[in-house]
């Protein structure tokens, strides 16, 4: 006998009767106790945890049968097994009434002792079953009752509901009560475009009991929520279908991102397709200019002077792209630094309208600037701002029919300025209003005009507005009614003198030339280069042997040597570093001149010695004062 052995009431009014069917129970291995009234048998039933209780019909103060009833109608006692005995109450009507009562065997004496033992394992032996199923059920409700999935229990092939999970009431947002009465009416909620097939699925479960769909629901607010419903077979021991197990998964959100994703797909590519434009534009015609700087004649002056200028905007089309490429990355890794400091709104103005005025006067656009009296201050990078102000200009211009107009407005409202570009052009269909911030979004244009631009000058502009605290606002009638962007942004402080537009450029330096050491791997941009500096009047060499350097150096002394950093088999970092440290060197500028322009690639430079850094293609007057310094 163990302490987990069952624990057995023995109870019976007769002491040689109780005192034998206690001697059997023990010598089985069973623990026993014993009452001698139904009053001390109910209390013990209560306080003990017991297996079975061996009951006696006959007590002196309460009927056995009905000290049976009790224990069962008690929710503490009602597991309890009740084996019922009596030894005067034998024939068949009293053993039915006893089992009437409760009891779940009833035995009439004289009980033989291998008898008593086999019905009371017997009856341990089905508790057992019972306890292992009971728990398998609530091990099977805790998981349904808790997953977000709904699990449904149909039986077959009748498809009358047996079970569903709370997480119906989630998912369909109706009552589990309301399906329960109607067990067909989970249906009703299905999309009139789906319904026809999920009922066609029902109507052949007897045949195809199984099923894997993705159909709608129609939520009671009108909302659309996508799920994915599974069925599958619960077969019993002789492999017939009983009953179909089904399972329904919310997959809206996966929806949703299946169609962000193809979205996305379908703006890389056409962003694909417009880079592959807008970079093979500007070569035609600096191809067709570099062929025509090597035609003599009659001429030939004019002709190479109007060549150059045309490689000169292209190129510097082609530098806006790429430094529009390189900024977005920069954003979107978090690497992008604002060199914060007041700013006065209206020199960040003036310099956007320089910037976008030779596209706004070659298109005959009519301009208009409205401002307000006193000058407005913001925190900000006044670089960022004027090129944030210059984008939506240049997108105003763009996207106007030639000799459209523009207004430029600035408005304050309490703490913040508000700078508004109003323009009469092809405008944006309102469905596109809520994408037009989007990485490579671009706008509905007519049938007789191509997509423009890469679709990330605007999503740029926003962002850069968000690094400064404020935000960019779109708004439009329509296809053809013009749009307004709005800039808004917190104001720092307002003064009541009148606004500086701008500043004119202040002459460049000394026009006593330098002595420059030019060093790059690319012959032709080094020879361009030479040549410019020389017609500028500065005395130039050239190299593109990273190992010649020292030597040149030393040979011609050099005010300024321009360095390529990306040199084949040699570290640029590391030549400056050697320059430097040369005493006889020392004093020389060093220019690094690199298609590297990140802040981390400018502090590098900065630390290897470096007295100033260019990011390929360099303007002339950027060339000027790097050299100067």
């Amino acid at each position: 006998m163990t302490a987990h052995s069952p624990l057995i009431l023995n109870v019976d009014d007769n002491d040689g009767a109780r005192y034998a069917k206690t001697r059997i129970l023990k010598s089985a291995g069973f623990r026993v106790l014993e009452a001698a009234n139904g009053t001390d048998a109910l209390a013990m039933a209560r306080e003990e945890e017991l297996a079975l209780v061996l009951l006696d019909v006959k007590l002196p103060d309460i009927n056995g049968i009905e000290v049976c009833r009790r224990i069962k109608a008690d929710p503490d006692t009602n597991c309890v097994l009740v084996l019922q005995t009596s030894a005067a109450l034998t024939n068949r009507a009293d053993r039915i009434r006893g089992l009437e009562g409760g009891a779940d065997n009833y035995l009439a004496a004289p009980i033989e002792a291998d008898e008593l033992i086999a019905n009371v394992n017997a009856l341990l032996r089905m508790r057992q079953t019972q306890d292992d199923l009971r728990e398998s059920e609530e091990r099977f409700r805790q998981l349904t009752d808790n997953i977000e999935d709904v699990f449904w229990m149909f039986s077959a092939p009748d498809g009358v509901l047996a079970y569903v999970s709370p997480a119906y009431a989630t998912i369909w947002r109706r009552s589990v009560d309301t399906l329960r009465r109607q067990h067909a009416s989970w249906l009703d909620a299905v999309h009139p475009d789906d319904r026809a097939r999920l009922a066609g699925r029902w109507a052949a479960l007897a045949t195809q009991p199984h099923y894997e769909e993705e159909f709608r629901l129609v939520l009671p607010d009108g909302a659309t929520r996508w799920v994915r419903d599974r069925l599958f077979a619960v077969r019993n021991a002789r492999g017939e279908v009983y009953r179909v197990a089904r399972v329904t998964s919310d997959v809206s959100a996966r929806r949703e991102m299946e169609a962000l994703l193809r979205a996305a797909d379908a703006n890389k590519n056409q962003f694909l397709a417009t880079l592959a434009h807008e970079l093979r534009n500007p070569l035609s015609p600096i191809r067709n200019a570099a062929t025509l700087l090597g035609v003599g004649g009659e001429n030939a002056a004019e002709r190479h002077a109007h060549a150059r200028e045309v490689i000169l905007r292209q190129v510097d089309h082609l530098a806006h792209l790429v430094d529009d490429l390189l900024d977005v990355a920069r954003i979107s890794e978090g690497k992008i630094v604002l060199r914060r400091e007041e700013v006065n709104l209206g020199a960040v103005i003036a310099q956007a309208i320089e910037t976008a005025g030779p596209l706004i006067a070659a298109r005959g656009h009519k301009l208009a600037v409205k401002q307000p009296d006193g000058q407005v201050w913001v925190a900000g990078d006044p670089v960022r701002l004027a090129q944030s102000m210059g984008n939506l200009l240049h997108n105003a211009a763009k996207f106007t029919p030639k000799g459209g107009e523009i207004t430029l407005e600035v408005t304050l409202h309490g703490d913040d300025v508000h700078i508004s570009v109003i323009d009469n052009g092809i405008g944006i269909a309102e469905d596109n209003l809520p994408r037009i911030f989007a990485m490579f979004a671009q706008a509905a244009v007519p049938p007789d005009r191509a997509p423009e631009g890469l679709g990330i000058g605007l999503s740029l502009v926003s962002r850069l507005l968000e690094m400064h605290g404020g935000q960019l606002r779109a708004a439009s009638p329509g296809i053809g009614l013009g749009s307004t962007f709005t800039v808004e942004l917190p104001i720092l402080r307002t003064d009541g003198s009148e606004s500086a537009a701008g500043s004119s450029a202040g002459e460049s330096g000394s026009a006593c030339g330098l002595r420059v050491l030019l060093v790059d791997d690319n012959i032709d941009a080094m020879e361009m280069m030479g040549f410019l500096l020389t017609e500028m009047g500065h005395e130039t060499w050239t190299t593109s042997d990273a190992s010649e350097i020292e030597a040149l150096a030393l040979r011609h002394r050099p005010q300024v040597i321009v360095l390529d950093i990306g040199l084949p088999g040699a570290d640029g970092y590391q030549l400056a570093r050697m320059l430097k440290a040369n005493p006889e060197l020392t004093h020389i500028r060093l220019v690094a001149h690199t298609g590297y322009g990140s802040p981390e690639d400018r502090r590098r430079a900065q630390e290897a010695g470096f007295d100033a850094h260019l990011v390929k293609p360099a303007e002339l007057e950027d060339l000027e004062k790097a050299l100067r310094g």
